[in-house]
């Protein structure tokens, strides 16, 4: 074989070798092609900070934030929310935010979806997207306090994280913090016995860390408690007035008529509460009147951000002191009623033309 003959071969052959790889290539291109949605995302991307431009134009709003559709369903029902004629709504991160009014003064509502990292990164997407001038959170709660009832309706000023814990290790001191919470599960054994040991041990109620406007940059605040705004819970004061529903219907009523208390304490955590032993532990240590899955932390994220923030909630059920099931079934519908026309009588009560840094 010649050298001419000897070079073609080994031209082909090289050619062979490449062969797998010039099929990849193919295949990456005609892949490529086919991410022709990438550009319509960015149209729509557009599309929709146009449309949030022009919505904030028409603002400030006031924010509203509430968490499952239940709560939803008691607000939209109310005829006193107008969604805005020409922009009703905005979609964003699958979540809907609501434009429109309530007794003339305009507002955003968004249902957030259960827990607290929901609660607070909607909180949050609302601040910074929209201009929005305060934030109400609603909804429904469990009754943490024997002087409460079903269908009553609480506005707290202060709401800690009840669900950040450290969980210590049995076989060493305590130690830790001067002002502290603990939870031993040790004392309830079931029987009791002698020093009443529990491998599970027990856990300390942890600090929330609070980076604020108002503070150092990057130096948090340790803080077990979140406040509400006090010139918000001086207007919600009159609402202690209001009647409050209390049947579901005809034949599904309230022994108690329901009131409505304002400052009173709230905890929060990812935990729904049915437990009568841990309830009354809640109570007893923390002196809080519901329990919640949200609170705290929209209420921190507003505090973080410097705006104004009040919780309003209805007590739904006894979160573990019932006999049988709970009742949040039964009467979920008739708390979360009581807090939207809560909410809607606040509003009613907010200053058309007030400057919430006033408020901060």
């Amino acid at each position: 074989m010649d050298n001419k003959a000897t070079n073609q071969m080994a031209s082909l052959d090289h050619i062979i070798r490449l062969l797998p790889l010039l099929f990849i290539i193919i295949i990456t291109i005609i892949s490529s092609l086919h991410v022709l949605p990438a550009s319509a995302t960015s149209s729509d991307k557009l599309k929709t900070a146009t449309t949030i431009r022009k919505v904030n134009r028409k603002g400030p709003y006031v924010g509203l934030v509430t968490v499952i559709e239940t709560e939803e369903d008691a607000f939209l029902a109310s005829v006193e929310f107008r969604p805005d004629s020409t922009h009703p709504f905005i979609d964003l991160s699958g979540r809907r935010f609501r434009i429109g009014k309530i007794h003339g003064k305009k507002v955003m509502y968004v249902r957030c979806g259960r827990g607290m990292v929901n609660a607070a990164a909607a909180t949050q997407q609302m601040i910074d997207v929209f201009k929005v001038k305060g934030i109400i959170h609603f909804g429904i709660a469990g009754n943490i306090n024997n002087s409460m009832f079903i269908g009553d309706v609480s506005i707290p000023n202060q709401i800690t994280n009840a669900g950040l814990w450290d969980w210590l290790n049995p076989e060493k001191a305590e130690g830790g913090e001067e002002e502290a919470y603990f939870l031993d599960i040790g004392n309830y054994n079931v029987p009791q016995r002698d020093g009443n040991n529990n491998m599970l041990g027990s856990f300390r109620y942890g600090y929330e860390q609070l980076y604020s406007v108002t503070g150092q940059t990057n130096s948090p605040q340790n803080v077990y408690w979140i406040n509400t705004t006090k010139e918000w819970l001086h207007l919600a004061a009159d609402l202690e007035k209001i009647e409050l529903l209390q049947c579901v219907n005809a034949s599904l009523c309230l022994a108690e008529k329901p009131k409505l208390v304002v400052g009173l304490k709230a905890a929060t955590a990812n935990i729904f509460v049915d437990n009568a032993v841990y309830r009354d532990f809640l109570y007893d240590t923390f002196e809080v009147s519901s329990s919640d899955m949200e609170s705290s932390a929209v209420a921190m994220t507003c505090v973080s951000n410097g705006y104004p923030v009040i919780v309003i909630r209805g007590l739904s059920d006894l979160a573990g002191a019932q006999r049988g099931t709970n009742d949040i079934r039964k009467f979920g519908s008739l708390a979360a009623a009581n807090t939207a026309k809560a909410v809607l009588e606040f509003i009613k009560k907010l200053p058309s033309n007030y400057n919430f840094t006033s408020y901060v």
